[in-house]
């Protein structure tokens, strides 16, 4: 999204040049950490267009397993959804939708690199399956959802850069959405992703070693959340965060790089609806238990409207 093969290949790529050897990753692409959180198995008014806008505020002065962990970083990311639900079934009961993201991305970076840092960044397109609620006594208690979420590399993207919207690789990136209703009022969310990142073909030219081609490893992700309804149909709060690590080793020209990301982010959220079918969500997270990536703070604001 924000493309976080700016900020965190970016961030990294501020100290590398002065290393001899390939010895740490950074090099994941824009994923969904923390944009999606209370509520999240389904839609909030049925089958019809949505429009989603989110703003996104993410700062980090430390990147740990680095030889200058001090290095500062802070992005602004506008992402524009735009999601179908229709109400035809098409497999084992599931409703086909669309779901396309695109998001524009401003990134600083202090030290300075050479930056090409605000514009376009990749697109994400995920067809997906819904499956109407699963209803008990007193309303509905579990609704989920399967996306084969892609994000092709259509972004601004420059090799002569260290720091670019686009990623310049295709990554699949399918996730299963669900909530659970423990009473009307309390339910628990996530969004469980695993992720497969093509290769950059043309990666930054700064790079030690020159290699012709490089290639991020596998990673799970998951977005967790936990709300309760404060005022009836109006105002839920409650606990969100998220995880990601990487399963497999970066490759520079197909030889493994070490460095696997991770990290943990948790912290408050809301979710205030004017009405069903316009929604104001805010989430802060404060991360930790982080690896080869850059450690902040990361704070969402995120409008959904159903026309």
């Amino acid at each position: 999204m924000k493309c976080w093969r700016s900020v965190l290949l970016g961030a990294c790529l501020l100290v590398i040049p002065i290393l001899t050897a390939p010895v740490w990753a950074f090099d994941q692409p824009s994923v969904n950490l923390g944009f999606t959180s209370f509520m999240d198995g389904g839609p909030p008014a049925g089958p019809g267009w949505y429009f989603s806008e989110y703003i996104q505020y993410y700062t980090a002065n430390e990147l740990p397993d680095y030889p200058f962990p001090d290095t500062d970083v802070d992005a602004w990311v506008s992402l524009n959804q735009f999601i179908y639900q229709s109400d035809q079934e098409l497999l084992l009961g599931g409703k086909w939708g669309i779901n396309i993201i695109q998001p524009v991305v401003y990134i600083d970076a202090d030290p300075t690199a050479p930056d090409n840092a605000g514009g376009i960044g990749d697109i994400w397109i995920g067809p997906y399956l819904q499956w109407d609620p699963i209803m008990g006594p007193n309303g509905p208690r579990f609704m989920h959802r399967v996306e084969f979420q892609m994000i092709f590399p259509i972004g601004k993207y420059d090799d002569d850069y260290a720091l670019n919207p686009g990623s310049n690789f295709f990554s699949f990136d399918p996730y299963w959405a669900g909530t659970y209703f423990f009473t009307p009022r309390l339910t628990a969310s996530w969004r469980a992703h695993y992720l497969w990142n093509a290769k950059n073909d043309d990666p930054w030219t700064g790079l030690p070693g020159s290699p012709d081609d490089t290639q991020a490893g596998e990673a799970y992700h998951i977005n967790f959340a936990a709300s309760y309804e404060v005022i009836p149909k109006q105002l839920r709060a409650g606990i969100t965060g998220y995880y990601m690590r990487q399963t497999s080793d970066s490759e520079w020209d197909g030889d493994s790089v070490s460095g696997r990301e991770q990290v943990l982010g948790i912290g408050p959220g809301g979710l205030w609806s004017f009405s069903q079918d316009t929604h104001l969500f805010f989430n802060a997270y404060f991360e930790s238990h982080v690896h080869s990536r850059p450690e902040g703070e990361r704070f969402v604001l995120r409008l959904v409207h159903h026309f």
